[in-house]
């Protein structure tokens, strides 16, 4: 028989937990009017389904949020002009911003007004990366690969150069993202904003994964942070999958594996890593 292991460091994060938990107890209290999110509230389809079909849905600009509705911001968290908007038009809503994204608004908030310039590590498309930008007074510039940051040169040389980083980005590409920018001869401030559970999730991950014969990981699509999971393990173990849930098992060879290992990315549900590890061990 397979043995089979889960990463103890996966499904839920805090940040998610507590977004999806937000919209739960707004359903329940039942006083709120219509609810939306702004955004997916989080990057699993599965979640998504379900809320809608408890009347939840999401909107792409609070321009399409009605008076009396309560809009949800999500883990990913906004551009401060969205909150001002917001209390502008009058409509209520619930900050469900991670905590450790919400430090780097305040981070960039204060840099910015400090004069210094602002370099933030990440994804430029990403909605986590979309919002802390948003908090800059003074714009900054998103830098997406090592040869961006080797090519990095700041508008005032004579200013502080402040770099930040999307919570979910692989801890191994910051440290070397530092190394890049250690070298630079401007005054740099780097300050390490890396999510403790991304940290714990990637190591433990990686460590897994050289151990196994065979990984599975679960997301979707559109996470980034499982996506980031998968690199990690498919540099360790070339036979890593990556799924959405237990149906795509049956599609998966895992044939001659004496071990399997299974982790998930932080958008995804703990029901949805037991279907997936039932399901593995019917095979």
């Amino acid at each position: 028989m397979m043995d089979i292991k889960i990463a103890e460091h996966s499904g839920f994060c805090f940040g998610v937990k507590n977004a999806v938990t937000s919209v739960h107890k707004l359903i329940s209290d039942g006083k709120y009017g219509k609810i939306v999110t702004l955004g997916p509230i989080i990057h699993n389809e599965q979640v998504v389904k379900e809320l809608e079909e408890l009347g939840v849905c999401s909107i792409d600009s609070i321009d399409d949020a009605d008076p009396g509705t309560t809009v949800v911001i999500r883990s990913h968290g906004v551009p401060k002009e969205i909150f001002e908007k917001l209390e502008k038009k009058g409509i209520s809503y619930i900050d469900s911003t991670c905590p450790f994204v919400s430090k780097i608004h305040k981070t960039v908030e204060e840099a910015s007004e400090a004069g210094n310039e602002i370099v933030i590590l990440g994804q430029a498309d990403h909605p986590e990366v979309i919002g802390i930008l948003g908090w800059s007074k003074t714009g900054g510039t998103v830098i997406e690969t090592p040869d961006e940051a080797e090519a990095f040169v700041p508008e005032n040389p004579h200013k502080t150069v402040c770099v930040v980083a999307q919570t979910t980005l692989n801890y191994k590409k910051f440290q070397d993202y530092v190394e890049i920018f250690e070298k630079k001869e401007y005054d740099i401030n780097v300050v390490d904003t890396i999510c403790h559970a991304t940290l714990h999730r990637q190591e433990e991950a990686a460590a897994l994964s050289e151990e196994s014969d065979a990984m599975i990981v679960i997301g979707s699509q559109m996470s980034s942070n499982s996506r980031k999971l998968y690199d990690i393990c498919k540099e360790r173990c070339e036979n890593t999958f990556f799924i959405q849930n237990a149906d795509s098992v049956g599609d998966i060879d895992l044939s001659g594996a004496a071990s399997l290992g299974i982790t998930a990315g932080a958008s995804t549900p703990n029901t949805l890593i037991q279907e997936v590890f039932k399901a593995c061990q019917k095979k």
